[in-house]
């Protein structure tokens, strides 16, 4: 009997070692578990850090290009003046910037960067550098104004030329009085049939609306037209121009009357006798573009 109970005994206490063994593992394999879930933990927080991280470093990046600034020169009318912009800001937005410096609204601006720059284009597309010079071309509205507002004798002459308007120009009364004096004898040889390009010395041996010599200077690399007489030279924009009109001389059909419309009404046109008609087209696109014809 002694045996039995001393054979139980040790069941009984093997029992209790495999029982409490068991239990020791179960808590170290919690253990374990509620380490390795807190290290995951862990992990996925310093993901987040380390992602967040990367997020502004990112967006201090992206900052830090869109602000990448360069300082350049800008010249308008004879004057330089000193601009710090970004790099990657567009050519309409230079535009805006400059309108309150010079006083010469955005639509009427053109910027010269390796010729005419495009309202899309950035700083940084065109390469534009430190201490580089940008040309601005452009009139201030006031000057435009001026340049348009139409005599008395404008009204009048528009007044007639609307009453006769169905006939052609070259057989109107106020265009004969100045056709009836004949060809110039200095005009330059026009040709019929041919669309010849701009020639690289000025239009000349051309009259104006009263009889005086008038020749054309095409400055296309400031987008201006130059249009110059015994007295004067008038320096206009080309963007300013509002149309081009033009008729063949009825009775020599190798020349054209042309009107340049400076404003917005028909008084405001500077008539020109005597334009070679194989320069027509070239002047045409010159001023407005092949889609501006009219």
């Amino acid at each position: 009997m002694e045996s039995t109970d001393a054979k139980k005994s040790d069941s009984h206490e093997k029992h209790c070692s495999n029982s409490t063994d068991t239990e020791i593992k179960l808590d170290n394999e919690k253990n374990i578990t509620t380490i390795d879930s807190n290290d995951k933990l862990t992990t996925n927080e310093e993901s987040q850090n380390n992602k967040g991280t990367m997020n502004k470093t990112i967006n201090e990046q992206s900052t830090d290009k869109h602000s990448e600034s360069i300082e350049f020169k800008i010249i308008y009318n004879k004057k330089k003046i000193d601009i710090t912009f970004s790099l990657d800001r567009t050519i309409a937005e230079l535009k805006d910037h400059l309108e309150s410096i010079i006083s010469v609204p955005k639509e009427m601006q053109k910027v010269m960067i390796k010729g005419l720059a495009k309202d899309q284009d950035t700083l940084r597309s065109l390469g534009l550098a430190n201490g580089a010079k940008v040309m601005i071309v452009g009139s201030k509205l006031n000057d435009v104004l001026a340049l348009t507002i139409p005599s008395k004798q404008d009204i009048q002459d528009d007044a007639a030329a609307t009453a006769s308007s169905k006939e052609p120009y070259s057989q109107q009364k106020i265009h004969r009085k100045i056709l009836d004096k004949g060809i110039p004898e200095d005009a330059m040889p026009g040709i019929l049939n041919s669309k010849d390009p701009l020639p690289d010395f000025p239009l000349s041996g051309m009259l104006n609306k009263l009889g005086g010599k008038v020749r054309l200077t095409f400055k296309l690399e400031q987008d201006q037209l130059w249009i110059g007489t015994k007295d004067r030279t008038d320096k206009i924009p080309m963007n300013s121009i509002k149309g081009v009109h033009s008729e063949p001389i009825h009775d020599h059909t190798e020349y054209h009357i042309m009107a340049i419309q400076l404003g917005p009404t028909d008084a405001s046109r500077y008539w020109i006798y005597w334009v070679p008609a194989q320069y027509i087209a070239a002047i045409k696109d010159a001023i407005l573009g092949k889609w501006g014809y009219f």
